[in-house]
């Protein structure tokens, strides 16, 4: 099982079927392949070789796709960044990994002097964007038409294909570390369970860098479907690429779904291509699928329940539990997918009873091989060979998987995670703060948004701008409190520990925090 395995057999079967289109550029599967084996042989001339990492900072692209690939194609490891990160998130993530090159877009040029100085590893930076070369970089079609194909060397299996990086419990996000076997694995799952059918023309419109996207791309490239890339989600852009591109397949976060689904225009548009869409990585409510089956009642919707540490697929919900909604399923996680083992045990790993809450765990092919240059976590983690995902919740009889709350204080908002420890170390920093507790609240676009519990010192006073405008000088913006509390005193129990069960319990009673 290789990355690059859909492209070769898309080439050999379609070689002139279009492949990619971004903006005005569209590529062949034969010219996807070529441009791919001329740039590997760029990079490999720049240093890059089996095992090297690199990061890429970008949005999404054709060009995105491309260095995937071309880094696979040399048995290199990638190392993708999220762009809403500030420049020292990216320079963490840069050191930790030891990345030794960067390929960068136009939209992020400015940092790349920042990072450099930050990250003394750093080699190479690729400008992959469409302006002006910047000076000390190599430009990405330069390289490209300047290098001679190379041939793939055949990397995969077990090897280290990327490192994904998560919020971590400690402050600093965990680094991810995943094989080719383990997000081939969940790819064909996703064909398995009916998506991306002969004929898809699929839509990047979720982040590149996400694993929600890249179970599409491989998804996708299994299939030799159609990659058609939105650099940047805006309900009106979206609108218009499924119009001019007729896309028949979305994954989307729920957040993305809601503002797309209601966007006035949305009802006035020739939405008629669109056959499937996949959601997940944070709660959708009913009343939102409902406003999508009304928008576009020729749409089957799956749900994929997952983690970046399961390369992002574990359970589905398929389009028949949609259209029946038997038992409230709606409300569940799905079942177990084709290729991953699901129990709810207790905190000796002991199977729990159907019906009764205990913590998820999983195991198959897709598991992570564990969290870069962190044993200890990765141990706890991976007790017995089963991934301890933190996440609280029961099966019933039929195995459905009900997600219900947390043990790891993580936030979803907008499907992306969050952790509340990292936000209070930003917080915590504030020279009027003298305790500070984060969770997350109920936000009926974002799924979550982060609220801030504070004591304030002695005489101190605190806005929630102020505060706002403080976290964003350590972590990046969707991260900071959009929300904040004054109290005298933050809840705790007899050991000290705050009780941010309490502090949750007046924005989620009356309310089923499932997970979707």
């Amino acid at each position: 099982m290789q990355f690059t395995q859909g492209l070769h057999r898309a080439v050999q079967q379609q070689p002139n079927a279009i492949a990619v289109a971004c903006r005005d550029r569209r590529r062949t599967f034969r010219e996807l392949h070529d441009r791919v084996a001329r740039l590997a042989g760029g990079l490999r001339g720049l240093g890059i070789a089996r095992g090297t990492r690199v990061c890429i900072l970008s949005l999404n692209s054709d060009r995105y796709l491309e260095s995937y690939l071309a880094l696979a194609w040399l048995g290199a490891v990638v190392n993708p960044a999220n762009f809403r990160w500030s420049a020292p998130e990216v320079i963490y993530s840069l050191n930790d990994s030891d990345s030794v090159a960067l390929i960068v877009d136009d939209q992020f040029a400015a940092m790349i002097e920042p990072i450099k100085a930050g990250t003394p590893g750093l080699k190479q930076v690729i400008f992959a964007g469409d302006g002006a070369v910047p000076a000390g970089t190599v430009g990405y079609e330069a390289l490209i038409d300047g290098s001679q194909p190379v041939a793939d060397v055949g990397a995969g299996g077990d090897e280290l294909f990327g490192v994904f990086y998560t919020g971590g419990t400690t402050g600093k996000p965990k680094g991810v570390m995943l094989s080719h076997r383990n997000v081939l694995s969940s790819g064909l799952d996703v064909l398995a369970e009916g998506a991306l059918p002969e004929g898809v023309i699929g839509l990047h419109a979720a982040p590149m860098f996400h694993l929600a996207d890249m179970m599409l791309t491989i998804g996708l490239l299994l299939r030799g479907g159609r990659h058609i890339v939105l650099p940047v989600f805006r309900p009106d852009l979206l609108l218009d690429v499924i119009e001019a591109e007729q896309v028949t397949d979305l994954l989307l976060v729920p957040a993305m779904l809601q503002a797309f689904v209601d966007f006035p225009a949305s009802k006035a548009r020739n939405l008629g291509s669109v056959r499937r869409i996949m959601y997940g990585a944070s709660p959708a409510s009913e009343a939102l699928l409902d406003r999508t089956q009304a928008l576009l009642p020729q749409v089957s919707l799956m749900q994929v329940y997952g983690m970046t540490e399961m390369s992002a697929v574990m359970t589905a919900l398929p389009p028949a539990d949609h259209v029946t909604r038997t038992a409230n399923r709606l409300r569940s996680g799905g079942r177990a997918s084709y290729h991953v083992q699901v129990r709810i045990v207790d905190e000796h790993d002991v199977e729990k009873p159907r019906g009764e809450v205990g913590e998820i765990i999983a195991k198959g092919p897709n598991v992570m091989i564990g969290y870069l240059n962190k044993p200890e976590a990765t141990a706890e983690a991976l007790k017995n060979g089963w991934m301890h995902t933190g996440d609280m919740g029961y099966m019933d009889d039929a195995g459905y998987v009900f997600i219900v709350d947390r043990l790891k204080d993580m936030i979803i908002s907008g499907g992306e995670n969050i952790y509340s420890v990292e936000v209070e170390n930003a917080a915590s920093k504030h020279p009027a703060v003298a305790a500070v507790a984060v969770i997350g609240i109920p936000d009926a676009a974002m799924g979550e948004t982060v609220h801030a519990a504070v004591v304030l010192k002695p005489g101190a006073s605190l806005t929630q701008d102020e505060l706002y405008a403080h976290c964003k000088q350590h972590i990046a913006g969707y991260k900071c409190p959009r929300s904040l509390e004054i109290r005298e005193a933050l809840p705790v129990s007899g050991a000290g520990k705050v009780l941010k069960t309490e502090l949750r319990k007046p924005f989620w009673e009356g309310r089923d925090r499932g997970v979707g």
